[in-house]
């Protein structure tokens, strides 16, 4: 398997408005902000990052996750890794599936959709 680089990191909130304000401070520009509190920043350089907000009683989280070509191409090499499950539809149109590095850390892969994955939505 191999990754394309960084797709996009993923942070959770308490307070989308904040969050949002905080990245446009530091120069980040709103690309898009959905109707359920979230929303995508980008930079001149580097990955978008996308912020969502969650209730109060969780703690807030981050992911970063890195682009791969093909789902099904690389499931049968992820069987060696320590998976979260198969890739799955997201509510915004790919493909993604987490796996755990050697300290447990947890990593996002995210492909785009295809007719395998589409076909088990």
């Amino acid at each position: 398997m191999v990754s394309e680089g960084i797709e996009a990191l993923f942070l959770e909130t308490h307070n989308w408005g904040k969050a949002a304000r905080f990245f446009q401070a530091l120069g980040y520009e709103l690309e898009f902000e959905t109707d359920h509190q979230s929303g995508q920043l980008r930079s001149k350089v580097g990955p978008p990052v996308f912020i969502a907000e969650i209730p109060e009683d969780r703690a807030p989280g981050l992911q970063l996750v890195l682009k791969v070509a093909d789902a099904e191409a690389v499931e049968q090499q992820l069987r060696d890794l320590a998976v979260d499950g198969p890739f799955e539809r997201t509510h915004f149109g790919t493909a993604m599936t987490t796996l755990r590095d050697p300290d447990g850390r947890v990593w996002g892969l995210q492909a785009p959709l295809s007719d395998h994955i589409a076909d088990q939505a």
